[in-house]
C-alpha cells in the first residue's frame, strides 16, 4: 500500500501478488491490485479484480464505490449507478460516492438530479469545496446564472486559493454584466496565478467594460508580456484603445492579433469595426466578409456588417443582415420569444392582429412609427406594446388599436414584429422612405406661460444622450462647449433630460439659458416645449428624432462616424427633411462643429429677422 501511494506501482504490485500467493481470496490484496491497474489505465483487469474482491467481502463500501467508477469510465453506466447504490446503502454519508454518483448522473444528461446529490453532499460536508464548485458550474450549464453566482460565491469562499473558482466566477459575472465584481474576481484569480495569462487578459475585458481603460491597457499588457504568442490579448487591447480614439493603435492590434492567428474570426470583424471607425468602409466590408467567411453565423459582425452597408445606404444588405442584432452579444438585446412568429413581409397580414413592440431606444421607436399607419393601410389590426414614457406621445397614432404598456399582459395576436424590423418588409430603400410621422398631440401641455413673452428666437438644445449607450463617448459633448452659440441674439432654451452632475453646474452658472428638463414628465411634454420653438439643436439622441417627426427645424451634431441612420458625407437626412446635419471632420473635434453651427446660426437669425 505505501508503495502504490508512493506510484511505485510496479513493486506495490510484487508485494500485491507475493501475497496473493499466500491467501489468494484475500479482498483487500485483489482490491489493490484492481486499483494497481487501474492507475495503469488497464481498466478491464481492474474491474474483474475488484468484482472478485467484492465476491470475497460484500461489505466495505470502499469497493463498491471504485468498481461503480471503473464501470463509468467504460460506459457500462447501469452497472455503476448499482455499484455506487450498493455502496450507499453500506454507507449513505459517503460523501465521495455523492459526488461520483452527482458525475454520473450529468454523463446521463440529468442534470437536476446530478445538482440534488452535490447539494446532498453539502448537506452532509459543509464545507466540501469539490461538491460546491461542481454545483456552481452545473447551475451555470443549466442556465440559472444567478443561482450559479451564489454557489461561485461559496466555492471561492471554501477553496479561496483555486485559480478556476475564480476565473469561471468572473467569466459568470461578465455574462451577468456585474462587471465590477468580475474584476474582483479575475484579480483573485491573478493573485492565485500570477503567471496565468488567461485571468489578466479577462480582467483587461472586465476593466474595458468599466470604462477603466487604463487599468485595462495595463492587465492586458501584462497578459501579453505572459504569453507574447496569445492572439486574444491584442484582440482584447484594442478595444480601450478604440474606447479612447486611438484608432491607429486599435488598428496594429487587430493585425497583430491576426498575424499570430490568422482564422482568427473575431479579430478579423472587429478590425472591420475599426475601419468603419476610421472612415475606411470598403477595407471594413472585405474584414467583415473575411470573418463571415471563418464564422458565418457571429452575431457581433453580422450587426457591424449591417451597420456599414446600412451607412453606405446598401439598405437591401442591410435590413436583412440587421436582423442578426438579437445574436450580438456585444448589443445585449432582449430577445422576445414568443409562440407567435415573426411577421417580416411575408404572411398577409389582412384580418390579423400584429404586435408591435420596440426592441431599441426612443429615438428608434419615434423613427419608425411611420410606418404604423401603413400597416393599418395593409389591414392590420396593430398591438403597440410601448414604454410608459412614450404612451402619451403616440397615443393617438393612427392604425393602433391597442396600446399595451411595456410589462403589462399582451392581448390575443397573430404575428408579432420588432419596431425596428419594420424596413425589411417594406422594402424601404433610399428613395421609399416613408414621411416622418408623429400623431396630433391632443389635451398636451400648454407651455405659452412657462416661455413668457418674447420677441426672439426661440431655439432648444440638447448636447448629451443616454450615458450608457455603447457610442456615447463619441456622440456627446459637454455643455460648456456649445458656449460660442449662446451670445446669439435669441432664446435658449434646454431640453436636456436628467443633465449630467458637470453639466448641470454649467447650467446653473448660464443666465442665457432657461433649463426645461426637470418639467418633463414624458415625450409629450417634451414635444409640446419643441412644437413652440424655432429650431433644435442637438446631439444625436431621441430628441432630435422627435423633432423631426414634428417637421421643426432640427440642426443634429454628429461624429466623423456617425450613426449608420444619417449616412455618410451628406447634410440632410433622408428620414428628415427638416434635419440639418453638422459633422465633425477628420480631427474629430467638436470645436469645429460648433463654430460651422454658429455661422448657420447667425445666418438663420438673419433670416428669422427678415421674416419678421
Amino acid at each position: 500500500m505505501r508503495h502504490f501511494q508512493a506510484g511505485r506501482l510496479a513493486q506495490a504490485e510484487e508485494k500485491c501478488r507475493r501475497a496473493l500467493d499466500v491467501e489468494p481470496q484475500r479482498a483487500d490484496f485483489l482490491h489493490l491490485l484492481g486499483l494497481i491497474h487501474a492507475q495503469r489505465n488497464e481498466i478491464d483487469l481492474a474491474i474483474e479484480l475488484i468484482a472478485q474482491a467484492i465476491r470475497n467481502n460484500q461489505a466495505d463500501p470502499d469497493y463498491f464505490s471504485n468498481l461503480g467508477t471503473l464501470l463509468a469510465r467504460r460506459a457500462r453506466f447501469d452497472e455503476a449507478f448499482k455499484s455506487f447504490d450498493l455502496a450507499l446503502k453500506l454507507k449513505p454519508d459517503f460523501v465521495e460516492v455523492w459526488i461520483a454518483l452527482g458525475d454520473l448522473l450529468q454523463q446521463q444528461q440529468q442534470m437536476q438530479e446530478a445538482l440534488l446529490a452535490y447539494n446532498h453532499v453539502l448537506s452532509l460536508d459543509q464545507r466540501n469545496a469539490e461538491a460546491a464548485g461542481k454545483g456552481a458550474r452545473l447551475l451555470q450549464a443549466l442556465q440559472r446564472p444567478e443561482d450559479a453566482a451564489v454557489a461561485y460565491i461559496r466555492w471561492t469562499e471554501l477553496d479561496p486559493n483555486n485559480y478556476d473558482a475564480h476565473n469561471d466566477f468572473g467569466t459568470l459575472l461578465m455574462g451577468l454584466a456585474r462587471y465590477e465584481e468580475a474584476a474582483a474576481a479575475f484579480k483573485a484569480a491573478t493573485r492565485v496565478r500570477p503567471k496565468a495569462p488567461a485571468a489578466f487578459n479577462n480582467l483587461g475585458i472586465a476593466l474595458t467594460n468599466l470604462r477603466r481603460y487604463g487599468e485595462a491597457l495595463a492587465a492586458l499588457d501584462r497578459a501579453i508580456v505572459l504569453a507574447p504568442a496569445l492572439a486574444e490579448p491584442h484582440n482584447a487591447r484594442a478595444h480601450p484603445l478604440r474606447m479612447l480614439n486611438r484608432l491607429d493603435e486599435a488598428l496594429r492590434e487587430y493585425d497583430r492579433a491576426i498575424a499570430l492567428k490568422p482564422d482568427y474570426a473575431e479579430a478579423h470583424g472587429n478590425r472591420g469595426t475599426c475601419l468603419d471607425e476610421l472612415a475606411r468602409p470598403e477595407e471594413a466590408l472585405a474584414s467583415f466578409r473575411k470573418a463571415l467567411s471563418l464564422q458565418p453565423e457571429h452575431g457581433d459582425t453580422r450587426w457591424n456588417l449591417a451597420v456599414n452597408r446600412l451607412r453606405a445606404g446598401d439598405f437591401a444588405t442591410g435590413w436583412r443582415e440587421a436582423e442578426w442584432r438579437w445574436k450580438s452579444s456585444s448589443l445585449r438585446m432582449n430577445h422576445r420569444v414568443f409562440d407567435q412568429p415573426l411577421w417580416l413581409g411575408v404572411e398577409p397580414i389582412e384580418g390579423k392582429t400584429l404586435l408591435l413592440h420596440n426592441d431599441q431606444g426612443f429615438g428608434d421607436a419615434i423613427q419608425f412609427c411611420r410606418y404604423i399607419p401603413l400597416l393599418a393601410g395593409r389591414g392590420a389590426r396593430v398591438v403597440l406594446e410601448i414604454s410608459r414614457a412614450l404612451k402619451e406621445l403616440l397615443a393617438g397614432c393612427d392604425g393602433v388599436a391597442q396600446f399595451v404598456i411595456k410589462g403589462e399582459a399582451l392581448p390575443a395576436f397573430d404575428l408579432h414584429c420588432p419596431l425596428t424590423s419594420l424596413p425589411l418588409p417594406f422594402g424601404t430603400t433610399l428613395e421609399n422612405i416613408p414621411p416622418p410621422y408623429l400623431p396630433v398631440l391632443e389635451g398636451a401641455r400648454d407651455w405659452r406661460d412657462w416661455l413668457g413673452p418674447s420677441t426672439l428666437p426661440r431655439i432648444g438644445v440638447v448636447w448629451s444622450g443616454n450615458p450608457n449607450h455603447l457610442n456615447d463617448h463619441n456622440r456627446s459633448i459637454p455643455l460648456q462647449l456649445l458656449g460660442p452659440l449662446f451670445d446669439s441674439q435669441a432664446q435658449f432654451i434646454s431640453l436636456q433630460k436628467d443633465a449630467r452632475a458637470s453639466d448641470q453646474e454649467a447650467l446653473r452658472k448660464r443666465s442665457d439659458v432657461r433649463d426645461a428638463g426637470a418639467e418633463f414628465g414624458s415625450f409629450a411634454d417634451t414635444a409640446a416645449l419643441v412644437a413652440q420653438l424655432d429650431l433644435v439643436i442637438s446631439v444625436d439622441t431621441s430628441v432630435a428624432h422627435l423633432a423631426g417627426s414634428l417637421g421643426k427645424p432640427v440642426w443634429i451634431l454628429l461624429p466623423h462616424v456617425a450613426d449608420w441612420r444619417w449616412l455618410t458625407d451628406r447634410a440632410d437626412s433622408p428620414w428628415y427633411p427638416t434635419a440639418r446635419l453638422f459633422r465633425q471632420d477628420a480631427s474629430r473635434r467638436w470645436e469645429t462643429v460648433v463654430a460651422e453651427l454658429r455661422e448657420g446660426l447667425q445666418d438663420f437669425l438673419s433670416a428669422a429677422r427678415s421674416a419678421r
